[in-house]
């Protein structure tokens, strides 16, 4: 059975928000997709977007030898885009952690429930990024 779907306007939305790399960054971050997610009317699981910029995150903030990271999210034609700038040049690794592990689970996570991800140099450290494409209309 084939199933019509209309097809979606390709509006750009961006918001880029500056964060203190501090545990409070977290939540704020969460705030902040949350708030991004419904203002666009943006069709992905909020639940996921919300687990992924926690890990994204919080990665930063441990490992980023500057006083504030960045957040920037990005709503295209196909779906969301995530990223995490911070002044670290280190590029993150994936860990072989076991299931049980309290750490070093977060870029998994974010490999198996994200569409895509990676990172890049940027002139000030480096960014993490993650993808969710829209969900089709229910």
């Amino acid at each position: 059975m084939n199933a019509m779907m209309a097809a979606r306007t390709a509006q750009l939305h961006q918001w880029r928000v500056p964060l203190t790399a501090a545990p409070g960054a977290v939540s704020e971050a969460r705030k902040q997709i949350r708030a991004a997610i419904w203002a666009w009317d943006v069709p992905v699981d909020t639940d996921v977007a919300v687990l992924l910029v926690s890990e994204l995150v919080t990665n930063a903030i441990t490992h980023t030898v500057s006083e504030t990271v960045s957040l920037g999210i990005v709503a295209a034609e196909r779906g969301l885009r995530v990223d995490v700038h911070d002044a670290s040049s280190c590029l993150p690794v994936m860990l072989d952690a076991a299931a049980d592990a309290e750490t070093g689970r977060g870029l998994k996570l974010v490999a198996s429930l994200s569409d895509e991800w990676g990172c890049y140099r940027t002139p000030a450290g480096k960014a993490v990024y993650f993808t969710l494409a829209f969900q089709p209309a229910r």
